[in-house]
């Protein structure tokens, strides 16, 4: 089961077209922390992301895990240990704070680019995740709240995404 990403506007699984956004400078071969675009290629996805005080568990495959008030994403380039990992927010490391007033991560999902041994500066904190005006995002893949789910619905732990 692959997620297709197949231009700026269309996210496709099977036979299902959803419309999405992503970065903002388009996608890239070279990406960049920063540079508002979302990497190219073929990934793994992560474990979906929930805020149970909004949503309840949705039904998935995937393992899902509660986003909790000190959890955020390291996006600091001094860190190379925590980049582009999932961490115990520090005052001292930068990072993209998981439990956000809004409602853009109420549901994501990371995407597996730069994952394994994360290079620092190649980019970090790629997820699948809310929109609800299709507004550019700084290098992420964001949908609507309805098509996440229904997404959750035919995608399976060893689901990929192929960015174009």
């Amino acid at each position: 089961m692959t997620i297709f990403v197949k231009n700026k506007h269309t996210l496709q699984i099977d036979e299902f077209k959803f419309r999405c956004c992503i970065g903002k400078n388009g996608s890239t071969n070279n990406k960049i922390e920063g540079d508002k675009k979302t990497p190219k290629g073929i990934f793994e996805i992560e474990k979906l992301y929930f805020r149970d005080d909004r949503i309840k568990k949705p039904l998935t495959l995937l393992k899902c895990i509660k986003i909790k008030k000190n959890m955020g994403w390291c996006n600091d380039e001094r860190f190379p240990k925590k980049y582009n990992k999932l961490i115990k927010i520090e005052k001292n490391i930068r990072h993209e704070k998981l439990k956000r007033k809004d409602y853009k991560y109420d549901l994501f999902i990371p995407v597996k680019y730069n994952f394994k041994k994360p290079i620092t500066g190649l980019g970090s904190c790629i997820f699948i995740h809310l929109t609800k005006n299709y507004k550019p995002t700084a290098g992420c893949i964001a949908l609507k709240k309805k098509d996440f789910l229904i997404m959750l619905k035919l995608i399976k732990k060893n689901s990929k995404i192929k960015i174009n």
